[in-house]
């Protein structure tokens, strides 16, 4: 792949999760979007439905792997990086996720804020931001 015809695909798979974000109140169930932009620390937890409030965030935290995992084998071209790419979102989704739900489970006021924080990296592609430097450092070390 050429080096224009990869800066067009990094485009569009960037695109891809902005649209994500642009559109995330059309496109999942999450009262706590709406929760979170509001004054959160005076208000009290919203109602949810705990296994659709899962499901979407599931979804979401899916479309935003299967994105980055793309948007890393453009830019690195390298196999063994993507295996072990898929091994740290999946140990990943198994341990956010359950503190996710311990969250949404037994809301505390006092808690809020880490809930907040934690719901971060299972809607946003926090982990891609993380994978990009350290992969290219590990690049230039070889």
């Amino acid at each position: 792949m050429n080096n224009k015809t990869k800066y067009i695909v990094l485009f569009v798979l960037f695109g891809l999760l902005v649209l994500i974000r642009v559109f995330e109140n059309e496109l999942f169930y999450d009262p706590y979007l709406t929760f979170f932009q509001n004054d959160y620390l005076y208000i009290d937890n919203p109602r949810r439905e705990i296994f659709k409030l899962t499901a979407f965030t599931t979804l979401r935290y899916v479309l935003n792997t299967v994105i980055s995992l793309a948007i890393l084998y453009v830019v690195f071209k390298d196999k063994s990086m993507i295996k072990f790419s898929v091994l740290i979102y999946g140990v990943s989704f198994i341990i956010l996720i359950l503190i996710y739900l311990y969250f949404v489970v037994n809301p505390k006021q006092e808690q809020y804020y880490l809930f907040f924080n934690m719901r971060r990296f299972l809607i946003q592609p926090i982990i891609l931001l993380v994978l990009l430097p350290a992969f290219y450092y590990y690049k230039l070390k070889q």
